[in-house]
């Protein structure tokens, strides 16, 4: 751990963590204050709530589904420090642009300004898809390779600290300070990004395939062809479908079931957050370096148990009077909130120790001038199993199945999950 903490010190490092911190928090502040702002203040049906919030999530995955084969390609062919100062401007435009719709919704055209919001997010999906494999992808070129592991554990962990800190400042302030916050740092991530040091192409160059389908299709069979990688996509895909469903979830369970406000909603998702932070970091203590899924089985199946306990959890829990909504205040002090708390922290704990190990499959098991193209793989797979998490939301909604039960489903999926982190296991045997 302390050989990971360290790495903050060295330039080859700390300026891509904070970049990727800063891009996370943006995408995680304007599309929770989104999703707050239209439940809470445009929306008045839950049903209604539960598409929007998966809508939503669709706007911000789609672009993995069909532009991650030529962001990995481009990944591996580029300077990958050169496509990170490219996509750092990119977002200031879409933060000016989202801002837009922020000042259309405050003059009294909120579905207007929610549309143009919601624009934004897909824009966001799309600069994500191709920042997303770098991030990954550069830590073999600028880490030695038993930093690697570490280096894995600490961006994904800053990740789930940026959403967490995304979470919690976009349930306490303005759909408006939100926008201003967005474009403030979208402009400190211009900067930061500019101090990437260098990392060209280490093989030869290649071939661009602009057609999002036969690319993502040959993307997808080159990489997947090897077991633990197949294996590898399978688990970390079905972590994130699980992981768009509870997303999703959240905001209006908080609402509908927990009878509680915006600030409970974020705090909610916050916890989740801090849960799989700590997950990362317990689980690179264990392994101390070694690249190894011989936890995810054991892991996920106490991610499913948990599961289990905030849905019986919720389905007790003493709602607000008519009409009304717990403040904090009135949540934290309820007897159950704690118990709440806790069992989503647990889950979250539990799937970060269950994840992260198979992010450094991705960047370990290829060659390094392969690796931005891998984990562009795995983007557009588990982008593709989150949408189809999105749509099963929808599904199971319209079929009159409410969060609890929704819960239930996850929990089904945790053990499937399992057993294909157990295959992963035995594939590297």
């Amino acid at each position: 751990m302390n050989n990971a903490l360290g790495l903050l010190k060295e330039r080859r490092f700390l300026p891509l963590f904070v970049t990727q911190f800063l891009g996370a928090f943006n995408d995680n502040l304007f599309k929770t204050a989104m999703v707050l702002f239209a439940t809470y203040q445009v929306l008045n049906d839950p049903e209604t709530e539960f598409m929007f919030n998966a809508l939503a999530t669709g706007a911000a995955l789609l672009p993995f589904v069909f532009l991650s084969a030529l962001s990995g390609q481009l990944a591996d062919t580029y300077d990958k420090a050169q496509i990170i100062r490219l996509v750092k401007t990119a977002e200031i435009g879409i933060m000016l642009f989202g801002g837009a719709g922020i000042i259309v919704a405050h003059f009294g055209y909120p579905m207007v300004g929610v549309g143009m919001m919601l624009g934004a997010v897909l824009m966001l999906g799309t600069h994500s898809t191709f920042f997303g494999p770098i991030k990954y992808a550069i830590l073999p070129q600028h880490l030695k390779e038993d930093e690697v592991l570490g280096g894995t554990g600490m961006v994904e962990a800053a990740t789930y600290l940026s959403i967490l800190l995304g979470t919690v400042v976009a349930g306490w302030v303005s759909i408006e300070t939100a926008g201003w916050l967005t474009l403030i740092v979208a402009v400190i991530g211009w900067f930061t990004g500019r101090m990437v040091p260098a990392a060209p192409r280490q093989g030869a160059k290649l071939k661009l395939n602009f057609n999002p389908f036969t690319a993502s299709w040959r993307l997808i069979a080159n990489t997947m062809h090897i077991p633990r990688l197949f294996w590898a996509i399978c688990a970390i895909s079905f972590f994130w479908t699980m992981g768009a469903v509870l997303i999703v979830i959240f905001t209006p369970l908080a609402k509908n079931v927990l009878t509680s406000t915006k600030e409970v909603a974020s705090l909610m998702i916050a916890t989740f957050s801090v849960g799989v932070a700590i997950g990362s970091v317990i689980i690179n203590a264990m392994l101390k370096g070694e690249i190894s899924a011989k936890y995810s089985p054991i892991s996920v199946i106490a991610m499913a148990v948990f599961i289990v306990a905030f849905s019986f959890e919720s389905r007790f829990w003493i709602p607000a009077a008519p009409g009304e909504l717990y403040d904090m205040i009135g949540f934290i002090v309820m007897p159950q909130a704690w118990l709440v708390l806790a069992t989503l922290m647990a889950i979250a704990i539990a799937g970060g120790m269950f994840v992260v190990p198979l992010y450094a499959f991705l960047t370990t098991t290829v060659t390094k001038d392969q690796t931005a193209r891998t984990v562009a793989a795995n983007n557009i797979v588990n982008a593709f199993g989150m949408v189809l998490g999105a749509l099963l939301v929808i599904a199971i909604t319209a079929l009159s199945f409410g969060p609890a039960d929704q819960l239930l489903f996850v929990a089904g999926m945790a053990i499937i999950s399992a057993w294909i982190a157990q295959r992963l296991h035995r594939a590297c045997d």
